[in-house]
């Protein structure tokens, strides 16, 4: 009688188990440093400290989901930092004639930036990061022209209250990041761009050859990612009633990458995940949270964040390899 050979399903469990962890490895990574955090500080479940790390969380979600847009098509978006800086600018000079409209005028000027960048991506075919690190430094030198090295403190009520006030114990500024990404949400997956956006960023050329508007959904993305930046900028001066955009902005579009890549969306583009980008977001700040709070040194706090954010682009290009 011939023995069966018997395979041990070893390989095809390391592999379903691969694909959980890239699925939802960054909630459970969430759910854990959360139940940490909490036993090891039971004042971190307070209302007044749930209420900070929202108002800390809150812009840097809002240009998150929109750089989760952009790495969708395979691109990035530099200039999102020196955006913020420029809505900074913008907004207290029109604040006489109310708070919708100076915060209207900033992302009118977000989405002129964006316009941009997104037009040098797709019709003069720069590489993403080239053309948006031009647009960096110089919207930001444009910034500090418009308002001057020094801050300058908002004492407008209207944008004060967008800022700081709360609604149901929540900060408006949280409600708002979360109407961004509902939205956001609902863009990527009940929408035709939403579709053509995750094709691109798939497979360009065979997306140009299918008849997609390539271009046009290159500078569309670029355009919402500055509105999105835009409107951050303006929720960091009322949050902090002052217009400083010679600080207001560095290094946001640093964390809002890395917030989109611990969030799952892979670099080499062709998908956009919104929850984990919102996710992704409250993970990293609730990392910096916890160590400073346990009076960790920033050297180590920054370690430990690289450490985190290579892992994550690992798992990002295991899951995008196409």
């Amino acid at each position: 009688m011939t023995p069966t050979t018997w395979s041990a399903p070893d390989r095809w469990d390391r592999a379903r188990l691969t694909r959980l962890l890239q699925a939802y490895g960054v909630y459970a990574a969430l759910a854990v440093l959360f139940v940490v955090a909490a036993a090891l500080d039971t004042s971190f479940l307070s209302a007044g400290n749930v209420r900070i790390q929202l108002f800390q969380v809150a812009p840097t979600l809002i240009v998150a989901l929109g750089m989760a847009l952009v790495i969708g098509t395979e691109g990035v978006d530099l200039s999102v930092g020196a955006v913020i800086a420029l809505s900074a600018s913008v907004v207290p000079l029109y604040l006489g004639y109310g708070t919708p409209l100076a915060v209207l005028l900033a992302l009118v000027f977000g989405a002129v930036s964006g316009a941009v960048g997104g037009t040098m991506v797709a019709f003069a075919r720069i590489q993403p990061i080239v053309a948006t690190l031009s647009l960096m430094i110089g919207l930001r030198g444009v910034a500090e022209l418009v308002n001057g090295n020094s801050a300058k403190p908002v004492m407008d009520a209207g944008l004060l209250s967008l800022g700081s006030d709360r609604f149901a114990g929540v900060p408006l500024m949280a409600w708002i990041a979360g109407a961004c990404a509902v939205l956001t949400a609902l863009l990527v997956r009940r929408t035709t761009f939403g579709r053509q956006l995750v094709a691109i960023g798939d497979n360009r050329r065979a997306s140009k050859l299918a008849g997609l508007p390539v271009r046009r959904v290159l500078v569309t993305v670029y355009v919402l990612s500055g509105v999105l930046a835009a409107l951050a900028g303006a929720l960091i001066v009322g949050h902090g009633a002052e217009a400083d955009p010679a600080h207001q902005g560095l290094t946001m579009e640093l964390n809002a990458i890395t917030a989109v890549v611990v969030g799952g969306t892979p670099l080499t583009g062709g998908r956009v995940r919104v929850l984990g980008t919102v996710a992704g977001a409250l993970f990293m700040q609730l990392i910096t949270a916890v160590l400073t709070q346990h009076n960790v040194h920033t050297s180590s706090t920054q370690l430990v964040e690289a450490a985190i954010i290579c892992c994550a682009v690992y798992a990002s290009q295991e899951r995008g390899t196409r």
